[in-house]
């Protein structure tokens, strides 16, 4: 893509009621742009980093068996009340149906939608286990909005839930769910600060997990555990004093952001929605259930706090940046120069590598502090200079045309 045609520009000012790093940097530039509080719009930029991150944690639930489908945001109140989350869930938007009078809400998440749907998909044993999963918009009327895309009233989420015949086959889906996670982290470029977090387990079992990314930043506080490198929600640390793990009690308190989490639901939903399947006795059983949600928005604002140097520099993880290459002509007054970049880009283009290219007849100083905010992984500059040696700039080094 060529740079001059770019729909989204940088800016050099935005409104002062942006407190976070991670607002402040996608706004200007040209990422995001805030519609109200805790609601982004995605400009073609930030909808492209959205995709890479959102690719990568498909191919990963792809592999464990997860299938991909769609859930509708519009949820009936008949629903809510059968698991008694309608008026007990403080975060869910109701409302109600100007033409029909019917209750609606618009939905927080989607235990209410695919356990009635799993009703037609499971009968007996044999149709277990089964995984699905989806990537979707979410609503929660938060009270306070904060901290820009890290926690919205409209973002985008990954729900995945698993259904089983026995405790034990949900245990081992579990453990195969948490690695998927792990390799997901470790693909954006924060596997080694993503720490596996025990945390309350609610009603559904003594513990439940949580993914923290380490971020002086963070809403959360988590205890380290350095010998296992896993640790646990202060939530829980007064009945939790030691790792689960290893029983070591020197553990490292540190702030961070949640990134994930995962449950076992246990027949808190399948009971709610007789949700039964047929074991290979004839005997009616409810089917088991588990939930792991992943924030395919709250990722990217995790990943601007994690690598962003200041409010004007940032650098987005490689397979997560929204082009391979940005290449930045200058003495774009000269045709050698002009010429010898769009063949780059053009062969660039033709080898699969997706291309930022800056074409425009701007001073160097206003393209480079462009660049630093945009954050795209791999820079290549291309000038009258470099030119002369046969080659282009990458890290302050020539390299030959072909290297590239």
């Amino acid at each position: 893509m060529y740079q001059s045609e770019l729909i989204s520009k940088t800016r050099k000012y935005i409104s002062q009621s942006e407190e976070s790093l991670n607002a402040k940097i996608l706004i200007k530039a040209g990422y995001v742009e805030q519609v109200m509080a805790g609601v982004y719009a995605y400009l073609p930029l930030g909808y492209r980093v959205l995709q890479n991150i959102e690719s990568i944690v498909r191919q990963e639930l792809n592999k464990i068996s997860a299938q991909e489908l769609l859930l509708p945001a519009l949820q009936p109140k008949s629903y809510w009340e059968k698991t008694g989350r309608w008026d007990s869930l403080d975060v869910l938007y109701r409302f109600t149906s100007y033409y029909t009078s019917t209750e609606l809400a618009l939905g927080s998440t989607h235990e209410e939608i695919i356990t009635p749907i799993a009703k037609n998909l499971i009968q007996s044993y044999q149709d277990l286990p089964l995984a699905a999963y989806q990537i979707q918009t979410k609503f929660r009327d938060e009270k306070r909005a904060k901290s820009g895309i890290l926690r919205g009233r409209e973002f985008i989420m990954k729900d995945l839930y698993s259904f089983h015949s026995s405790s034990e086959d949900l245990d081992t889906y579990y453990e195969i769910v948490t690695q998927a996670y792990l390799n997901i982290y470790k693909r954006l470029g924060i596997g080694d600060i993503t720490l596996k977090t025990y945390a309350s387990g609610g009603t559904f079992s003594k513990y439940s997990h949580e993914f923290q990314t380490i971020s002086d930043i963070g809403e959360d506080t988590i205890f380290i555990c350095e010998k296992c490198n896993i640790a646990i929600n202060k939530e829980i640390i007064e009945e939790q004093k030691t790792c689960p793990e290893c029983n070591n009690s020197d553990l490292t308190q540190r702030q961070s952001i949640e990134v994930g989490n995962i449950f076992k639901l246990q027949t808190k939903y399948s009971e709610a929605f007789d949700l039964e399947f047929t074991d290979e006795n004839g005997i009616n059983k409810p089917v088991i259930m588990g939930c792991y949600g992943i924030g395919i928005s709250r990722l990217m604002g995790t990943l601007v706090e994690v690598f962003a140097e200041n409010e004007a520099k940032m650098k987005w993880p490689v397979e997560v940046s929204p082009f391979n290459i940005h290449l930045i002509a200058l003495n774009t007054d000269s045709v050698e120069v002009m010429q010898k970049a769009g063949e780059l880009y053009d062969n660039l283009k033709e080898n699969n590598q997706s291309v930022l290219f800056d074409n425009r007849n701007e001073r160097p100083g206003i393209k480079f502090a462009e660049a630093d905010l945009l954050g795209i992984n791999k820079r290549v500059i291309i000038s009258s200079k470099s030119i002369s040696q046969n080659g282009v700039e990458i890290n302050g080094n020539i390299v030959s045309f072909d290297q590239i």
